[in-house]
């Protein structure tokens, strides 16, 4: 069964159940991704709905962040509440471990040596990891490694 399949039954099974913030996110999530195949006349398959997934639970992280700034804690609840719905269709996370390994791989793959070869790192990296990982931390990581390697004589 698709992902997006996978979302729809689970829609029709939180509206039998009654479970209406479920439904909500749910249909938040159908919606975004029946506008992204709208705005590029594609039909998404599993990655493709990884990665609305993954730029929703992005979002609301920043959204969590904000409302902790501004002392609403009531509407950080809510988004918190959210992710929790949204990382149950995503993939098990890659462990530190795992991501670094990953970045070893790529940059021994693409012959990077310096900061300039960060794109080509950073494409090898998301293909393996998409969803399953910050982008922003890997971002970093992969800097701070070609960074020393870009250093070394």
């Amino acid at each position: 069964m698709s992902l997006k399949n996978r979302i729809t039954e689970d829609m029709k099974s939180a509206m039998k159940a009654g479970e209406k913030d479920r439904l909500k996110v749910v249909r938040l999530i159908l919606a975004a991704v029946k506008q992204v195949e709208v705005d590029k006349r594609v039909e998404l398959d599993d990655a493709g709905v990884l990665s609305v997934l993954d730029k929703m639970v992005k979002q609301r992280r920043d959204s969590v962040e904000q409302f902790e700034k501004g002392g609403r804690d009531d509407l950080a609840a809510i988004e918190k509440a959210e992710i929790g719905v949204l990382q149950t269709y995503l993939p098990e996370p890659l462990s530190a471990a795992e991501i670094a390994a990953l970045i070893d791989e790529a940059i021994a793959a693409s012959g990077a040596e310096s900061m300039r070869d960060m794109g080509k790192v950073m494409g090898l990296v998301k293909a393996k990891a998409a969803g399953r990982v910050d982008m922003g931390a890997v971002s970093a990581a992969v800097r701070e490694r070609l960074g020393k390697r870009g250093q070394s004589p």
